[in-house]
């Protein structure tokens, strides 16, 4: 919104530094966090006032999680609201590719609000039947695949782009969009299961959101894609300052996640965060990519699909528990061990993502 301001620019005033997506990525950071830091403890005495009990604990979960009883949820509104706050004001609001991010992430939003309000209020760990969410999700994943196809470049529309491969692309034609279907609600869901430790999720979401910021920026740079070698696609480089918005929404939303977490994300934040990284994937062809940078959240969600695969087959399971970092307490680690040592996982896989711009 407040790009408009350009048109009072000369050149070389204060109002040109609105022409630059990289100040005003910064800005929209700041501007997140700083309404994270502001409307996170008011919503959070919000939250516990309305909620009551505040979110279900599983009974067969890790014993240490009933002292959790009581903590509220739904605190992925901070993050929304601060995200769609930042975003609307420093991003341009002419560009195809923010509005298709930001309406995924607004739809997985609520859908994961009726999951957790209904978790909530009827003081159970069912909530929305799975078949509704699915079905809610793969219809936004649908819609938004089918736009971002449509206002992709001619040559890159309906392609998968491969990495390490200079060039490289592989015609999906129609398959596209059952494709980035695949991708939205496989990254939805897979962040969805790996919340389930204090700051677990908000952390790997924030790294990838700032390593596929920083692919979006590239590929949406003549320039850059010209001397990297990567396919350009015009337009995407303002999802930056979407991504820069949700670090530093993510950020403020931390600082009360911390363990011990004086809220939960719920369902609210983590579908629609892990709906935003898939949205951002499909924008930038960097599909594939995406499941190098969020290669935890892959990891959690096989785990999941690995156990209940061979418990129905045989009866026995493969994990302690799933998914995996429930494993790893029922091992005995300590929460904070587990966070931490996850938090570095995907430092790591993200540093590996980055490298497929340069190796080809």
């Amino acid at each position: 919104m407040l790009y408009i301001l350009t048109q009072f620019s000369d050149g070389g005033d204060l109002f040109n530094l609105f022409r630059y997506i990289t100040f005003r990525a910064g800005a929209a950071f700041f501007t997140a966090l700083i309404f994270g830091f502001l409307f996170g403890r008011p919503l959070i005495n919000f939250l516990r006032r309305k909620q009551g009990k505040g979110q279900p604990i599983r009974d067969d979960g890790p014993a240490s999680h009933l002292s959790k009883a009581g903590t509220p949820t739904m605190g992925g509104l901070l993050i929304l609201s601060a995200l769609l706050v930042s975003t609307l004001a420093w991003a341009r609001l002419d560009n195809p590719y923010v509005w298709i991010v930001l309406l995924v992430t607004i739809g997985f939003g609520l859908i994961g609000f009726a999951d957790d309000y209904a978790k909530v209020t009827k003081q159970n760990t069912k909530g929305v039947s799975g078949r509704v969410r699915m079905g809610l999700g793969l219809l936004i994943a649908a819609l938004a695949a089918f736009s971002a196809a449509s206002f992709h470049p001619d040559p890159l529309t309906n392609q998968l782009a491969l990495p390490l491969f200079k060039d490289a692309l592989v015609n999906l034609g129609w398959f596209f969009v059952p494709f980035g279907m695949i991708v939205i609600v496989g990254a939805a869901n897979a962040v969805n299961l790996t919340d389930g430790l204090d700051g677990l999720a908000i952390m790997p979401v924030m790294i990838a959101a700032a390593t596929l910021g920083a692919i979006a920026y590239v590929v949406g740079n003549f320039n850059f894609t010209e001397y990297l070698g990567v396919h350009f696609v015009p337009g995407t480089g303002e999802l930056l300052i979407f991504t820069a918005a949700l670090v530093g929404g993510g950020l403020g939303f931390l600082w009360y996640n911390a363990p011990p977490a004086a809220v939960f994300m719920g369902d609210t934040g983590s579908l629609a965060l892990g709906g935003a990284l898939g949205a951002i994937a499909v924008c930038t062809k960097h599909e594939i990519v995406l499941a190098i940078v969020g290669g935890l959240f892959v990891v959690e969600a096989l785990s999941v699909i690995i156990q209940v695969a061979y418990f129905k087959r045989t009866g026995r399971r493969v994990f302690l528990m799933a998914p995996i970092h429930h494993h790893f307490e029922k091992k005995g680690w300590a929460e904070p061990q587990i966070v931490i040592r996850f938090w570095i996982i995907s430092l790591i896989l993200a540093l590996i993502g980055l490298a497929t711009l340069k190796v080809r």
